[in-house]
Formats: structure tokens, sequence, C-alpha cells
């Protein structure tokens, strides 16, 4: 089988008891995101995971930007 994706290795296959360290894989407003552990209260955004085209022009989920939890 082959995978054509952008997608790296280690999020297509995960096995449950395997961690990224301070990334994670979180859902915010219904997008899908891949996030960095920033501080106890915040996440910033290193990609989106959606293939929606809307989802890349909501100003409020760029990568980069920061987003908190609480």
């Amino acid at each position: 089988m082959i995978l054509y994706t952008m997608m790296p290795h280690e999020l297509i296959f995960t096995s449950e008891a395997q961690e990224f360290g301070r990334q994670r894989t979180v859902n915010f407003n219904g997008i899908p995101l891949l996030v960095e552990l920033e501080d106890d209260h915040s996440f910033r955004i290193i990609r989106i995971l959606s293939s929606d085209p809307k989802h890349y022009l909501d100003s409020r989920c760029k990568p980069g930007e920061k987003i908190s939890y609480f």
C-alpha cells in the first residue's frame, strides 16, 4: 500500500501508548490541529490537519498562533 500524504509518519502510524512529547492533536471549533504545549494554559498551533479549505482561511487557527484550552 502506498500513501500519498503530507502527514508525518508518526501521525499515521501511531500506537496508543506512544506520546509525541509536547505535541498533541486537538479539535478547535471543529478544526483538527497539531499543537505544541507552550505553558500550563496555552498551545501553539503547528499544523492544520483538515482537508476543508475553509479551515485554512480561519484567521484564529493559523500556524504560529496561540490558543487557550481554558
